[in-house]
């Protein structure tokens, strides 16, 4: 037997207490003179004899009471077979402190509970015990600490942007345990085990030396209101202009008992506001218009009153109007008002109209250079298109219909190993939206199911090598593109295999045209509007100059400055920031001498719904010999499933010490009845 607070046996001491009242306060005989002594001799001899017995067993009552407590306070157990084997071991406390630990479970939250259960475990260790805090930010050490330092390290844990799986706990766990030469350790895991980051099954192989205990910190119910989404309805800004912003935000959990107030804010001015009615629903979807003035960038926010978790009530937009979008648009013969119509219904293009035989000298300040009916390429204007590719301009091809496609063939492979094959001249629906392609998914939040496709009445059969980086955008169900991208050097070329008009099928009238034009501009001119989910694989294109391996992209924000990953693309640069930062908020992407970008990154929803793991279905599935569970209440006990319970032999003690209470009671009681007879 041991004791968790063996200097409270000093109190034995007090067991003097009730023995000094036995002696001086019980054993007070007065003496009665009676006549015919000699007839009460015996009987004075018999109340003696029973009242000693009867205070005997009085001293002992109060003499265990004071013994049952005093053990009770310095906790006596039983230690396991391996306990002594364990005592010492390395111990791996996990503290998950991603957002959906800030719920909270009565006044405090989930982070609370989890760091007050984690403490108690460091107190309570054997003394010399090693211990590594892993969190999911950064561990305070991949070295073994003291219980000092990790008591600390584990006050000073804070709630934090990033999220990590178990796998990616155990395998910091096994290059922990490799570092320090051990042969096995403990992994004390406390989470609320969300869906996201924790497996059905247990990676076996990760948990190979490691003895997992479980210990869950979920609450009763969570109630949260958050905003999934938000987008403007136009594609860049508008100056002077109302623009309108689509907001969807959502109720997981239990509804709330108020309509959450919606507030939009640009450049920390309140611009308006809208109360979400989700009583009897689960998603809300508001539009909120505002106004700017200026070209400058607009740093616009949207915030929600909820109360529960706050961490996802706040949705980052960053957007400037954007004027330099110019569009040029050759024409071989009358103009397209379908062209003309998608650009006019937004005054952030200037749409520039020339005939094919008359190119402007000025064609490298155009974003986008479309291509409309046209049945030649010649040589020349094969070469000035070449050159815009290779200057990282976009260029759109509406073809005409014509019977001598050679003509069209010499000037495409002037651009790339691009060349049209042949005509099918049957009624066709398309049938393939290429979701990955860079004008579809920046189009929808989520692609409908039977969204309805542009049927063509004739198309061209296109063809191309391998390094014309060939997309279909647009396909039919025979392979062949209706829309297609390429990328044979810097800039895009975005071929049609029909023409831009009615009587070559519907894509002109259908939802798709405008926007992939809108897109098309931008892509060369770098985007206007920003709003990326930290953790995303989704790159920002920026069409900076002057960006060299000596001068790449840094990412800027309050005490932040971090380079994130980044790649050539075309005409620009592909910068990952979701992938270098977590913390949301408004960042700043320049290079020395280039021009600025800012970037919105927002906070990922996975922690938004509160979808947790059942604890009983775990232990179903989790289990096995370096498997156990605990409650959170028995951290640091070492109880769980399994051979390591340890008895808590200061209750048994504590019932103990009320029985004698009680014994106690009953016997002065009795005292007191015998002396009244």
């Amino acid at each position: 037997m041991s004791f968790l607070y063996p200097l409270f046996l000093a109190a034995g001491i007090t067991l003097g207490i009730p023995v000094l009242i036995h002696l001086f306060n019980l054993r007070k005989y007065k003496t009665v003179l009676f006549p015919h002594t000699r007839f009460l001799k015996n009987i004075q001899l018999n109340s003696q004899k029973q009242s000693q017995v009867r205070y005997k067993w009085l001293l002992a009552s109060r003499l265990l009471f004071l013994a049952f407590l005093i053990f009770a306070f310095a906790q006596p157990f039983f230690k396991n077979k391996d306990a002594t084997s364990t005592g010492k071991k390395l111990q791996i406390i996990y503290l998950d402190n991603s957002h959906s630990m800030s719920a909270k479970k009565g006044a405090r939250s989930m982070l609370e509970i989890a760091k007050e259960a984690a403490s108690r475990q460091v107190r309570k260790a054997a003394p010399g015990t090693r211990f590594v805090l892993l969190t999911n930010d950064k561990p305070a050490s991949y070295r073994a600490e003291q219980a000092d330092k990790v008591f600390a390290a584990i006050q000073a844990t804070e709630i934090s942007a990033t999220t990590a799986t178990i796998n990616k706990t155990l395998a910091a766990a096994q290059s922990v345990l490799k570092n320090e030469g051990g042969k096995d350790a403990d992994m004390y895991y406390y989470s609320d085990f969300q869906q996201s980051a924790f497996p059905a099954n247990p990676p076996k192989e990760l948990m190979e030396h490691i003895t997992f205990y479980g210990l869950p910190v979920q609450p009763h119910e969570v109630e949260n209101v958050y905003v999934d989404t938000a987008y403007l309805t136009t594609p860049v800004l508008q100056t002077g202009r109302s623009n309108f912003l689509v907001v969807h935000t959502r109720s997981a959990g239990k509804a709330p008992a108020e309509n959450p107030v919606l507030s939009l804010s640009v450049n920390g001015q309140v611009k308006s506001a809208a109360s979400l009615n989700l009583t009897d629903k689960t998603e809300s979807i508001d539009t909120l218009s505002f106004q700017v003035n200026g070209n400058e960038w607009q740093q616009v926010l949207l915030t929600l009153n909820d109360a529960s978790m706050r961490f996802d009530d706040t949705f980052r937009i960053a957007a400037r109007s954007a004027p330099n979008l110019n569009v040029l648009v050759l024409n071989e013969g009358q103009l397209n008002p379908y062209i003309q119509a998608a650009f006019r219904a937004y005054n952030g293009f200037r749409l520039n109209q020339s005939d094919i035989s008359a190119i402007p000298a000025d064609r490298k300040q155009y974003n986008l250079v479309i291509l409309n009916g046209i049945t030649r390429i010649d040589e020349t204007l094969g070469k000035t298109l070449n050159e815009a590719l290779q200057e990282g301009q976009s260029i759109c091809i509406f073809p005409g219909r014509t019977t001598n496609t050679q003509l069209l063939n010499e000037g495409l492979k002037q651009m790339g190993d691009i060349q049209i094959t042949g005509i099918d001249t049957s009624v066709q629906t398309a049938s393939l939206l290429q979701q990955g392609s860079a004008l579809v998914k920046d189009l929808f939040e989520k692609i409908p199911d039977n969204v309805q496709l542009p049927v063509a009445n004739w198309h061209y059969i296109l063809s191309a090598g391998l390094s014309a980086n060939q997309q279909s955008v647009l396909g039919f169900r025979n392979g062949d593109p209706l829309l297609a991208r390429y990328t044979p050097s810097r800039g895009q070329l975005y071929l049609c295999a029909t023409s831009a008009d009615l009587q070559s099928g519907n894509f002109p009238g259908s939802y798709f045209f405008t926007p992939f034009l809108y897109l098309m501009a931008m892509q060369s001119g770098g985007g206007s509007v920003f709003a990326i989910t930290s953790g995303t694989q989704e790159p920002v294109y920026l069409n900076l100059a002057n960006v060299t391996e000596r001068n790449t992209i840094h990412a800027f924000a309050k005490e932040t400055d971090v380079i994130p990953p980044q790649r050539p693309n075309g005409a620009g640069l592909d910068v990952y920031l979701g992938q270098a930062v977590q913390q949301p908020g408004f960042y700043l992407l320049a290079a020395t001498g280039s021009d600025t970008t800012q970037v919105a990154l927002n906070q990922s929803k996975n922690e938004s719904l509160p979808s947790f793991r059942d604890i009983g279905a775990l232990q179903k599935d989790w289990k096995g010999d370096n498997v156990k569970w605990m409650t959170i209440t028995e951290s640091g006990s070492r109880a769980g499933n399994g051979s390591n319970i340890d008895f808590p032999l200061w209750k048994v003690c504590v019932i103990l010490a009320l029985i004698m209470l009680a014994l106690e009671t009953f016997l002065l009681a009795r005292k007191q009845v015998v002396v009244a007879a």
